[in-house]
């Protein structure tokens, strides 16, 4: 049976990955492993980060998580998708229309999971670890259930 991914984990990620572009200058992690308790997400990376890099990337993912952004989603042609985005992850032979997930004006890739409606629903986010081993840097991650007002 396959896992189902938490919608909340998996709207992290996407904040987390575009947190990393803009730092860091990294690409999108290229393997990622989304679960309910605790997930990972792993960079082509050249070095391990310092404690106060990690305390500002998971500064970061919060602020836009309590910026309460809408998440959205569009469809777009292949065409379109080909010149925007980075297709090497769909499969083969990709699909005419393409899903795109914009959350707020601060992420907007193709994505075909499930994803909450807002980050006010994502919760707290906090950087469990960091590893760095010939080139790879994962980055794993929790997340705290979000206040009830």
């Amino acid at each position: 049976m396959k896992k189902q991914i938490y919608p909340p984990m998996h709207s992290a990620e996407h904040i987390l990955n575009q947190t990393m572009v803009r730092l860091f200058g990294t690409e999108r992690c290229f393997s990622a492993h989304i679960e309910r308790k605790k997930s990972k997400c792993d960079y082509h990376f050249h070095r391990d980060l310092q404690k106060h890099e990690i305390e500002k990337i998971e500064r970061k993912v919060n602020e836009i998580i309590d910026e309460d952004l809408p998440i959205e989603e569009e469809y777009i042609n292949l065409d379109e998708a080909k010149e925007r985005f980075d297709l090497r992850r769909l499969p083969d032979p990709p699909p005419d229309m393409i899903r795109i997930v914009k959350i707020g004006d601060y992420d907007e890739c193709p994505c075909i999971g499930p994803h909450v409606k807002s980050t006010k629903e994502i919760g707290r986010f906090r950087i469990v670890s960091v590893s760095f081993k010939e080139g790879v840097l994962r980055i794993r991650y929790r997340l705290n259930s979000p206040q009830k007002e």
